[in-house]
């Protein structure tokens, strides 16, 4: 009897223990996307992957929707309601709009809960940015009731994110392909021995879709069509089944809604140029490499991530081009932010590599 009293009074204190816990703080992983945020919390995973888009209404300033909801009323919406993208080429280009998004999608995460003290966030950066865009990401994250931010770069976030020996003196390579930004970078001893950063990435790819229909066929889609399309029959390669789709838009000669059917081929030709442009980025960064690190690269291969790794064959493409082999994370879109969580448990190693 007095055992079952004890072992009952150390289940309470466990349980009291565990509530203070969740009730004390909420550590937070970020990856503030150009094309979409994804919230990491500790011990829990990724709870938000929503996009990067707001809906407002310019006559009362008020937040009509943030996210998903938003993304559903692109090109839907009356004079009044506008739809922004406030992060633009990895970075914030609205700064009071970044802020709204980032207090939704943190109260998202955590419940709308309140908690005793304010959360530490980690928070994923491209590496081409400067000193000033970085200090806007910090500054619109303390406002969003942060005690500590850190900055961490996208690439070695990544590279946690996928599990490489970052730590180890050995040569990792990595493509982040993003919205806004493709990061390349090579990684040893959790650091960035070499970087290149170019600001063309999947939303290029679905300009370059839109730009492609209007001139070939006289058609204008909107970016939600042009992303789909990318997404269901784009390709860096040829694929080895011939696929087809039927798109939806406005004559431009006409102005009456049409209908075409388009094959991957055309597809692939209207991402030629941003797919090259991407290749030749990662050139110059193999060229520059130091040899020793080249060596290893040749062993380990090209890591591919983010949401422009999806792109059908685009490793494939990279592997004839480089003659290296090349392997895609396995959840290529969260992966920046998977790594970001994973630091959270490793405050030594994120003060080591976070950015001032």
């Amino acid at each position: 009897m007095k055992t079952e009293i004890v072992i009952n009074r150390e289940r309470k204190k466990m349980s009291l223990a565990s509530w203070v816990k969740k009730r004390l703080f909420c550590d937070l992983a970020i990856d503030l996307g150009t094309a979409n945020t994804l919230v990491y919390v500790k011990g829990r995973g990724i709870v938000v992957n929503e996009p990067s888009i707001v809906v407002l209404n310019k006559n009362t300033g008020k937040v009509e929707a943030v996210g998903t909801k938003a993304k559903e009323m692109l090109g839907k919406t009356p004079s009044d309601i506008i739809a922004i993208r406030p992060m633009r080429d990895g970075v914030i280009a609205d700064f009071e709009i970044a802020e709204k998004m980032l207090d939704f999608f943190i109260k998202k995460a955590t419940n709308n809960r309140i908690f005793l003290l304010r959360p530490r966030i980690v928070i994923g950066i491209p590496t081409g940015i400067t000193q000033v865009e970085r200090r806007a990401v910090k500054d619109v994250a303390l406002r969003a009731k942060a005690s500590e931010v850190y900055l961490v770069q996208q690439p070695v976030s990544a590279s946690i994110g996928a599990d490489l020996p970052i730590s180890e003196p050995t040569g990792n390579m990595i493509v982040d392909v993003g919205g806004g930004t493709t990061d390349i970078a090579v990684i040893s001893m959790n650091g960035i021995v070499f970087n290149h950063s170019i600001r063309i990435a999947g939303n290029e790819m679905d300009e370059a879709i839109i730009q492609y229909l209007k001139k070939k066929y006289n058609l204008l889609v909107g970016e939600r069509t042009a992303e789909q399309i990318k997404m269901e029959i784009g390709s860096a390669y040829p694929l080895d089944e011939p696929m087809t789709m039927e798109i939806k838009g406005r004559d431009l000669r006409e102005g009456i809604p049409k209908t075409i059917v388009v094959d991957d081929q055309e597809i692939r030709e209207a991402l030629e140029e941003v797919v090259s442009s991407i290749i030749n980025a990662l050139r110059v960064a193999l060229e520059r490499t130091p040899p020793e690190l080249a060596a290893d690269i040749i062993d380990r291969g090209i890591i591919l991530t983010g949401g422009g790794a999806l792109l059908k064959n685009l490793d494939r493409r990279i592997r004839e081009e480089t003659k290296l082999p090349v392997f895609i994370t396995e959840d290529p879109l969260a992966t920046v932010a998977l790594g970001a969580g994973k630091m959270l448990d490793d405050l030594d190693l994120l003060r080591k590599i976070s950015l001032i």
